[in-house]
Order: structure tokens, then sequence, then C-alpha cells
């Protein structure tokens, strides 16, 4: 490895740091599609998930199995048909759609436990526990259609997955559920990873899919999506997706509604797709958040009132440079307001420079300073600036040197600044100079 490729890892390593620290402890839930385990990127997957788990995540793997049940009905010449998407399982196909199940759940256990010298699995030993985890109910009948064996998620047994993901074990659910009478049916292993996520209470939802995410209409992707946007997309059904892309973001619309913070789309087909999506700042793939309901969004003229009534406070302690209102109401576009319910609850002002600009008013009010709000701001800030072709933020402050620090921008200098900005430098208030590459 050259020198500057060890450079590279080392910074990328420092950079992961605080993601590491931040998913260590946390409950994830994987949406693994059949697809995704004959693709030759699998072993990589599997390397991907030992790592985090070996990093302190708590995982709860769910593997699909279409294709493989497919490939095994096709194999007995039995003719499968669909209705709004679901298999109809009658209890010919039944016996081929287990086994092909079974066999899908061995090949992921399998994969688990490999530990061969000179691999990436070396010295893992995971352990891999599953078992019936998932009570089921028959679809029944739909538009006349009976679904027969096909059946929905009606609970998941989450004390029994807890005490698996508390002894440190992987815990591995296929597309199958049981019901209180032994019978046995053939779910969507996205009914499944959705319902395990949010009974779960997970902390995210990681859906892999045959893309790097969803694409809009112009083709580009989308990183993020609030609850709001997805189930308008949803509705529309516009831009670009693949099967499995659309089932990934139903998916993690579903559980983001019933209380999963974050569901994030990545590409199976993609090496280390899921380390860049976590590790990384920008991430690969599409995200979706629910974000307490809280929206993040340009302010307008009508949002004045809502960002004095921040501000004004801290204007008056020598934190915030006073504002009048006639000059918010001339800067209100370079302003984001994060709104919970019809409240501004948090602002900051961006003042673009060239490739430069600076981070302004970064307010938030008193009753939800303690619940990360202000970081939360100043993450989508900073992708928003990141998209406008902006590499470098500062900030001037007095008095919350630290905070800055924490969220990682260095002290800088008056000679830092643009030259524009150097010349309204205000001496007398002294404020220091903080900086941050967000490029």
């Amino acid at each position: 490895m050259s020198v500057s490729n060890i450079q590279d890892y080392v910074k990328w390593f420092r950079h992961s740091s605080p993601y590491i620290n931040a998913h260590r402890g946390k409950t994830f839930v994987v949406m693994l599609p059949g697809e995704a385990l004959t693709h030759g990127n699998f072993g990589h997957i599997i390397h991907d998930l030992a790592l985090l788990s070996s990093l302190g995540v708590r995982l709860v793997l769910v593997h699909g199995a279409r294709p493989q049940i497919d490939l095994r009905l096709a194999s007995e010449q039995r003719a499968t048909e669909f209705h709004r998407n679901l298999r109809i399982t009658d209890s010919e196909s039944l016996q081929g759609v287990l086994q092909a199940i079974g066999e899908a759940r061995i090949t992921m256990e399998a994969a688990l436990s490999t530990g061969l010298p000179n691999s990436p699995m070396h010295g893992a030993r995971i352990e891999v526990a599953s078992g019936n985890y998932v009570a089921a109910m028959p679809h029944g009948v739909i538009e006349g259609v009976d679904l027969q064996h096909t059946g929905k998620v009606r609970r998941i047994n989450v004390a029994q997955l807890t005490r698996a993901l508390d002894a440190g074990a992987i815990a591995l659910l296929s597309p199958l559920g049981y019901s209180a009478t032994g019978e046995v049916f053939n779910l969507t292993y996205t009914d499944v990873a959705t319902q395990a996520a949010i009974a779960l209470k997970a902390d995210k939802l990681l859906a892999y899919c045959d893309t790097d995410g969803v694409a809009g209409a112009d083709g580009r992707l989308i990183r993020q999506f609030t609850l709001a946007q997805c189930k308008q997309h949803l509705a529309e059904q516009t831009g670009q997706a693949s099967e499995l892309a659309q089932l990934a973001l139903e998916s993690a619309y579903l559980s983001c509604l019933q209380g999963v913070q974050r569901a994030q789309l990545v590409n199976y087909t993609t090496d280390g797709a899921l380390l860049a999506e976590l590790f990384t700042r920008d991430g690969q793939g599409t995200m979706v958040y629910s974000g307490h309901y809280e929206q993040l969004r340009g302010a307008t003229i009508d949002d004045v009132g809502g960002i004095l009534g921040l501000i004004e406070p801290l204007e008056a302690e020598g934190i915030l440079v006073r504002r009048s209102r006639e000059l918010l109401e001339t800067e209100i576009a370079k302003f984001n307001v994060l709104e919970k319910d019809g409240t501004i609850i948090a602002c900051a002002a961006v003042y673009p420079y060239g490739q430069i600009a600076e981070l302004a008013c970064v307010a938030t009010h008193p009753e939800y300073r303690k619940g990360g709000r202000a970081s939360q701001l100043l993450e989508q800030l900073e992708r928003r600036a990141r998209d406008g072709g902006i590499e470098t933020l500062f900030v001037l402050t007095t008095q919350t040197a630290h905070w800055f620090l924490e969220h990682g921008f260095v002290p800088g200098a008056i000679s830092d600044l643009p030259l524009e900005r150097q010349s309204m430098y205000n001496y007398q208030r002294g404020s220091k100079v903080f900086i941050k590459d967000i490029c």
C-alpha cells in the first residue's frame, strides 16, 4: 500500500470513529432480498454485517427467497400465480416453498459461520439465532382470490428476539410465520423486516435493493425523504425505481411512520455500500427519516416572527448579533428553520461567499435544546450546502465555541475569512473564528 493510500485510509478511519461510537449498542434491522444471496457481492455483504456485529451493533437480519422459490417450483413444474404481487401458496406448492426458504436460510447461516484465516471473517465466531420469532395469520381472501398459505405478520416475539440480541447473536429471520394452530405461512420478507423494526423500536431499518436508492423524475438520486415527501412520492409514483427499490422504500416509509427514526436504502450490487452509508458523511443511498414530525425547510416571510422569538433572548445575552425585523425580512432567504407542528423550534442562516459560506444565527427554542435539534439542523444544513457547491463553512462566535468544536469545526483566524467578510468583522465584539471543511 502506497503512502498516499495509507494516509487516505487513516483519514477515513478517523472520520468514521464518531459513527462507530454512535452506532454501538443500537439495533439495526437489515432487509436482504433473495436476489442478493446469489449475487457476486454476497460475500462482501456478509463481511460488512460481521464487521457491524463486531463493532457492537445489534443486528436482526431478514432474508428473502422469491427467486429461490421460483427456481424450486419451476424445477417441480409447478405454475405460480400472483395476486397484488403476493404469491398464491397452495397446498401442493407449500412444500417446495418451505424447502427453498430453508435452503436460503442455510446459505445465510453458513456464510455467517465462516472464519478462514486471511479473510475478513477470521476470528469472528458469530452466533446466529433463528427460530419461531414470527407469529403469522393467513392473508385470506382478497378480491375473491384465496391466497391460502400466504400470510402476513401477526406478531413479533420481541422478548425472544431481545434475549438473542442481548446474548450477542445475530438474529436471522426467514419469510415464514407460524400460527397458534401449528400452521406455517409463506410471508414477504418486507413485511417481516418492517414489523420486526417497528416491534423492536429499532434505531434503523437498512433495506438492500438493486440500485443506490430511488431516483426522481430527473433521474437523479434522491438522497433523503421526510415522511411527508416519501408518502407523496409513493402516492404519485414519480421518478424511476426498480421493483426491489420500490418495495424497500415502502418498508422504509411504514417503519418510520411507526417510530423507527431512520431507514436507508442500500445497493446490494456495490461492494461496501453498507459501510459507506453508515460510516461516511454523505452515504450512498436514499434515506427516509421520521424526524419526530419535524421538518427542516427554507424560511419564508411568514417565519420572521417565529425566528425573532428564538433569537431575541440570545441577542439580549450577547450570544447573537442583534438583527432588526427589517434586516431579517431582507435576509429571510438565507435562513432555514426547523418546524414542529407549526412552531419554529430552531433556525440558522447560511451566507455564501463562493465556495465558502458563513453559518450564522444558530438558535434553538429553550424547550428543545437538550434534544439534539441544533445538531440535526447543522447536519442537514451541511448536506444542503454541499449540494449547493459549498466546500467550507465558518462561524463567528463569542460564547458557543465548544459546541462548534464538538461538531467538527476547528479554530481559524480572521485572515481565513473571505475578504468581503473580513471588512465587516467587528473587532469590538471580538468573535472567535471556527472553520469546517464539508466537502
